[in-house]
């Protein structure tokens, strides 16, 4: 058992997909993916996880416990991942890089949505038009264009907007602010 962390031996190998565990517990739990079994539910609101540990994090957002504490400035999580990579904030740190253009990432997930700029991918379809998107996020937006949503309001004058950033830019027109300037003459 102990001496396979050492050696790295894996002798418990998934008849589907391949994959191989060092303990017994790990293909078992592993199954489930392939099953699409959950057997963990949340009593408050009946989610379900394959892993235990996963419905642990879950509880998380039902009790508000945030018990992952950042040494720097103090903020606290709910999960560990989400502290070693808003600790990355400090550090500077971008340890996921892309294979074909160098580029580099605080997280996993961005270097994930980053590399359907090489491949083309766009996972995300619109149900309305088939129109695809790199991210989820964009999507969303998207749809609001379909069902006339326009969650970002002007406290100022109370225009509406579909997307955060068109908001940003209309804010300016009421604080008069031009963060942008010409390099050659300052305009």
């Amino acid at each position: 058992g102990h001496m396979r962390i050492h050696t790295g031996e894996k002798p418990y190998r998934c008849n589907v997909c391949g994959k191989s565990f060092m303990k017994k517990g790990g293909l078992t739990e592993h199954m489930l993916t392939h099953t699409g079994e959950k057997p963990y539910s949340c009593r408050v609101c009946g989610k379900s996880f394959i892993r235990r540990r996963k419905l642990t994090d879950h509880m998380r957002t039902h009790t508000g416990e945030k018990p992952y504490s950042c040494n720097v400035c103090s903020k606290s999580f709910i999960l560990k991942d989400i502290l070693t990579c808003h600790i990355r904030t400090h550090t500077g740190e971008r340890p996921f890089s892309c294979k074909v253009c160098g580029k580099s990432f605080s997280k996993k997930g961005s270097l994930t949505v980053h590399m359907r700029t090489h491949t083309g991918e766009k996972p995300y379809s619109c149900h309305v038009c088939s129109k695809s998107f790199i991210q989820k996020r964009n999507l969303t937006e998207h749809l609001r264009t379909h069902t006339g949503d326009r969650p970002y309001s002007c406290g100022i004058c109370g225009k509406s907007f579909l997307q955060k950033a068109t908001l940003t830019n209309h804010m300016r027109t009421h604080t008069g602010e031009k963060p942008y300037s010409c390099n050659v003459c300052g305009k």
